[in-house]
């Protein structure tokens, strides 16, 4: 009786233990992950909102429990403050992170290129490029003698120095991290290089050229990936996609996050406010302005802003304004025009030249304010040059005939309509058309046509 019990025992416990066995040998192969893999897209400068849009993405997928999250990138760069946000979500996600640089033609240039090194996995479709991400936009550096240069560093050279050591050594952390090539990273930084896609792969910058999406899940199929204390055994062919875009809100908070948007939303702005300060009443400029100021402080609440910039605008406002009510023959707007420029240049304080206004933008929108307000000037001096033509100072120079004339020089003339009483010459005889001179107290100076 009790061997018997001690069979079915052992009979019990044998599928628990073929259990546990599995359960350990998945545990130390890895973990095979069968969800959905989820994709993105990036195709902006990368700033605070596309920032998020990313981070969260990434939380959600480690929510879902999906399979991997594919980051589809195509940018300019951005700035330093959200690459770094999405550089440590990536790196410490618990779920694989993919970076695939599509379509054909796209690129993954400054902050992108650094996004794309710090990825699991890292993929360029054909056609496209990766790299130039050297810091840039804080000022000129030198500019005197090479002796002088070797003794003595400006303030900015300084500047640029510090920040291209520090974005040096963050890309070579980065490339030894995930094993990629250091010395490429740090010349990305340092010389601005940029490689196609192909020359990528060569040189260890990234991990593999896909055709499509279709083409990357497939060769990405069966990879192992190493993060956050934990293995993962990729299982992505003919696994289910789940396509996330942006939603209306983040495509707004992107949209105005853009330098140059918000550059000319500001300057919609306080156009709008000055027209309707000039004309009380017109109600339109008002809400107009009103809505774009609004929406130009709220971008400039996620964006380095430099507020001498901000202030060389609203003077150069100012004296635009000031133009139309002094005569200072266009020195006011020359003014204008060049605190216009310098806080259009200054306005943002980033090394990032994605996050600056474009000179596309600064020089026609100079132009226009230079054109419009000089020839406002030119129509002002104008019309105060010309001859009066109402009232009596509009009478010099007109012609009127005597109707009776006296021989104290004295009479009567018809002009304008009207009799006046007129002083003039001797010997005039009604009917002789003479010319008006001036008016004294409403009498009418006259003298013989010449």
């Amino acid at each position: 009786m009790g061997r018997h019990k001690k069979s079915h025992g052992n009979a019990w416990l044998k599928p628990a233990n073929t259990l546990l066995t599995i359960i350990f040998i998945l545990l130390s192969a890895g973990t095979i992950l069968a969800g959905d893999i989820i994709v993105i897209d990036v195709k902006d400068a990368i700033s605070p909102p596309v920032g998020s849009y990313i981070t969260e993405n990434i939380d959600r997928a480690v929510r879902d429990k999906a399979n991997a999250i594919i980051i589809r990138l195509d940018t300019p760069g951005g700035l330093d403050t959200s690459m770094r946000d999405i550089i440590q979500k990536e790196m410490n996600a618990p779920v694989p992170v993919i970076v695939y640089v599509s379509p054909q033609g796209a690129r993954a240039a400054s902050a992108g290129a650094l996004i794309c090194l710090a990825a699991d996995i890292a993929a360029m479709a054909p056609g496209t490029n990766i790299g130039a991400a050297h810091p840039v936009g804080i000022g000129p550096g030198g500019g005197g003698n090479e002796k002088e240069d070797k003794d003595k560093k400006t303030e900015t050279d300084t500047m640029t120095e510090k920040v291209t050591n520090d974005a040096s050594a963050y890309a070579r952390s980065i490339a030894r991290e995930r094993g990629r090539n250091e010395k490429w990273a740090e010349d990305a930084v340092r010389k601005s290089v940029s490689i196609p896609a192909t020359e990528a792969v060569e040189k260890h910058v990234v991990d593999l050229i896909a055709d499509n999406l279709d083409d990357l899940l497939t060769k990405i199929d069966g990879k192992t990936i190493k993060k956050a204390g934990m293995t993962f055994t990729l299982k992505t062919k003919g696994a289910p996609v789940t396509e996330r875009p942006m939603n209306f809100r983040s495509r707004l908070l992107s949209t105005l996050a853009n330098p140059n948007i918000a550059y000319i939303l500001m300057l919609i702005g306080l156009a709008g406010i000055y027209f309707e300060l000039s004309s009380p009443g017109a109600i339109l400029p008002g809400i107009i302005g009103g809505i774009c100021i609004i929406l130009a402080f709220f971008a400039f609440s996620v964006l380095p802003v430099n507020y001498a910039g901000v202030a060389l605008i609203l003077l150069s406002g100012i004296l635009f304004f000031a133009e139309l009510k002094v005569q200072s023959m266009g020195l006011l707007t020359v003014g204008g025009i060049i605190s216009l420029i310098l806080g259009s240049i200054i306005l943002f304080r980033t090394p990032e030249m994605s996050a600056q206004v474009s000179w596309g933008v600064i020089l026609p929108i100079a132009v226009f304010f230079a054109a419009s307000f000089s020839a406002l000037v030119w129509l002002v001096l104008k019309t105060h040059r010309k001859n009066p033509v109402t009232g009596l100072s509009a009478m010099a120079g007109e012609k009127a005939q005597v109707y009776e004339w006296h021989d104290d020089g004295t009479g009567k003339v018809f002009a304008h309509g009207e009799y006046w009483n007129a002083k003039g010459p001797l010997g005039l005889k009604p009917g002789e058309t003479v010319i008006v001179e001036s008016v004294e107290d409403m009498v009418l100076m006259v003298k013989t046509r010449e």
